[in-house]
């Protein structure tokens, strides 16, 4: 509390203000204060003598406290204000509680006054820093949507920008090789060829991860078959894919609504694992299987590759962890993985055998509409 108040008295009976006056220098309060007891004296009070605390009579010849409790809240002022009066209805000191009036006090209990005014300018003061920091909460939450959103336009542009000449450069590649006809760079070609395919992969690890993090949740029904269909024709370009053996069972038995874009971004990080890492010593496979009901889709992803040593287990979900020499991305496929699992409020598990293979159980929702995220 500051050292000296200014208090303003709304009140029309001399005699009752000083008693107010004497209550408050009992106690030792060092203010100064002013009384009146008409509208007019009221608002040029309010800009001339800029209360801390307003104590206020309710009824008076000329104005009352509801009345100047309107005026207040119209204004935009917002000071502790104290209703000092005679006997009211419980109903009456509740209803000037709701108008914005911080306590009440009867005069024939001036001792409580004191620590009502105490009282009231600790919560004025913890109101005060609440709404601070809401208006700041506010600003931050402005300025990172702005960030956000231009974030999201310089990753879309660089990407962008980025992958057109990656293109244009493998188009001119693959002109030099067919004219190379003594393939006397035909090595080099290959490795300039296997470095922008990383190179594009990267980019787009980039965008996933982006938009993962960014756009809303889509709510689609959702042709399991299909979307595993379209996953493994988007794969074929990887290296090792020719010699990997696929074996697909999906048993959808009703209606599955989810996000496309998330659930073919797991299936894709996933499938393309298991043809990154397959094992040349056994002939590769890859079993997705998946079973989808009115609750969930469970999903099984399952292959013969190299596996994951068991150290590197509680890793693997770690952005930018890549956890062996085959690994040409930005290592951010198996974090993209459960970032997406989580945003559909799913569940993801991994066991591995080093050396025999990997097993992925993903469990995404059933969300139908009506239902939310």
């Amino acid at each position: 509390m500051k050292k000296e108040l200014k208090i303003l008295m709304l009140e029309d009976m001399e005699e009752d203000a000083h008693m107010v006056e004497r209550a408050l220098r009992k106690e030792g309060f060092s203010f100064e204060w002013e009384c009146v007891d008409t509208h007019t004296e009221f608002v040029s009070a309010l800009s001339e003598f800029k209360p801390d605390v307003i104590l206020s009579d309710h009824a008076m010849p000329q104005f009352n406290s509801i009345e100047a409790l309107k005026l207040l809240k119209h204004q935009g002022i917002n000071v502790p204000f104290i209703l000092v009066t005679g006997t009211v209805s419980e109903e009456f000191a509740v209803n000037c509680l709701k108008l914005g009036a911080h306590d009440y006090v009867l005069k024939s209990n001036l001792s409580r006054l004191p620590s009502a005014i105490k009282q009231s300018l600790k919560q004025f003061e913890i109101e005060l820093k609440r709404k601070k920091a809401e208006s700041d909460l506010r600003r931050q939450n402005e300025e990172l949507v702005k960030i956000n959103r231009e974030l999201d336009n310089f990753v879309y542009s660089v990407s962008h920008n980025l992958r057109a000449p990656l293109l244009s450069t493998l188009g001119l590649i693959q002109l030099a090789q067919r004219d190379d006809t003594q393939r006397t760079f035909s090595q080099y070609w290959e490795m300039m060829t296997k470095s922008i395919f990383n190179l594009d992969e990267t980019i787009k690890e980039i965008l996933d991860y982006s938009k993962n993090a960014r756009i809303e949740i889509a709510r689609q029904k959702v042709d399991f078959k299909k979307l595993v269909n379209e996953v493994q024709e988007k794969v074929q370009y990887i290296e090792f894919y020719d010699r990997m053996a696929f074996h697909i069972n999906v048993h959808q038995t009703t209606d599955f609504y989810s996000d496309p874009f998330r659930l073919s971004i797991i299936l894709t990080n996933l499938i393309s694992n298991s043809i990154i890492y397959s094992n040349s010593y056994v002939a590769s496979m890859v079993s997705i299987d998946a079973v989808i009901d009115g609750k969930e889709a469970r999903i099984k992803i399952s292959d013969n590759g190299i596996g994951i040593e068991s150290h590197l287990m509680p890793r693997i979900f770690e952005m930018f962890f890549r956890g062996t020499d085959r690994s040409d991305g930005a290592g951010l496929g198996l974090y993209i993985v459960r970032e997406a699992v989580e945003k559909l409020k799913g569940s993801v598990k991994v066991e591995s055998v080093f050396g025999e293979g990997t097993q992925f159980y993903i469990t995404i929702p059933n969300q139908p509409q009506g239902h939310h995220y």
